[in-house]
């Protein structure tokens, strides 16, 4: 069976090359699509719309009739998540996990938290001193919501998705090094599994280096390179990747890698919002542009 591979360069041109692949269970047929003409998910489907917002995460997760939130984005972004649950006829979000609290994660969850009815939410246990998190606390406060502050992993189901929240195992990771602190979250769909990766760095990736494989990874930090970028994509063994980032930030090495293991890579500086749906077997894709 052979399947596409995007390569993106820096000029943003896609590159399409086949390579062999040993995975027969999903398949993308390359669809542009508008967001605003995109196909929600069946009841027996599952969305996930990586919404483009530069270079920060904000991502909607929809199935059975409910729905998870991993990171808003940043100030001004949490409407874009208001918008699309709102255009799928959706007014609450089940479980909202904010990986970190970098202003590129946290910044729109005030507005998510304001607008919507918001019953669950997940964040890493650590302090940390910005305007964003603090419109946060204080919208969590005014609608009564304590955040499970994790210390230990946690498991719940989204319809028949499974989401398991791997929380980080230190308490210091040095200083200025808070994207280690991030909530690793891997989601198994009947046959499919995905795992969002937030912005972990190394000693993070070190430490869910056993997680797991799975069909589609949310590229950590942005598609950065790290030194352990190459041994993770080969413990996890994605047939595809999704990097929310900017072009600026998508780094050459980090998609050379992807591309040399013929990993289909999705990224919203050139893809825009880009929606995968899976029914548990195949998996696809549209983009925005």
């Amino acid at each position: 069976m052979y399947k596409r591979l995007i390569a993106l360069s820096a000029a943003a041109a896609a590159i399409f090359t086949s390579c062999a692949s040993g995975k027969k269970n999903s398949s993308s047929d390359g669809k542009s699509e508008s967001a605003e003409t995109a196909t929600y998910a069946a009841d027996g489907d599952l969305t996930a719309t990586f919404l483009d917002v530069g270079k920060a995460d904000a991502i909607v997760i929809q199935t059975g009739g409910e729905c998870a939130v991993i990171d808003c984005g940043e100030k001004g972004d949490g409407k874009k998540v208001v918008k699309l649950l709102e255009e799928s006829g959706e007014d609450t979000v089940d479980h909202l996990i904010i990986t970190h609290y970098d202003r590129d994660h946290v910044g729109g969850a005030s507005k998510v938290i304001k607008e919507l009815d918001v019953k669950n939410v997940y964040a890493p246990d650590y302090e940390e001193d910005s305007k964003e998190v603090e419109k946060y606390e204080d919208e969590l406060d005014d609608k009564g919501i304590t955040p499970q502050l994790l210390t230990s992993d946690v498991t719940f189901t989204l319809g028949e998705a499974e989401f398991t929240i791997f929380a980080p195992k230190q308490t210091d990771y040095g200083p200025d090094n808070d994207n280690d602190f991030s909530l690793v979250t891997k989601v198994v769909y009947r046959g499919n599994s995905f795992i969002f990766a937030g912005d972990a760095m190394e000693a993070r990736l070190d430490e869910v280096m056993d997680i797991g494989d799975c069909d589609v990874l949310k590229v950590a930090y942005h598609g950065r390179r790290l030194d352990n970028t190459d041994e993770f994509l080969d413990a996890v063994t994605p047939e595809y990747a999704v990097a929310c980032t900017s072009a600026e930030e998508f780094d050459a090495k980090t998609q050379q890698s992807l591309a040399s293991r013929c990993i289909m890579t999705y990224a919203t500086c050139y893809n825009g919002t880009i929606t995968m749906l899976s029914d548990g077997v195949n998996i696809s894709f549209t983009t925005e542009k």
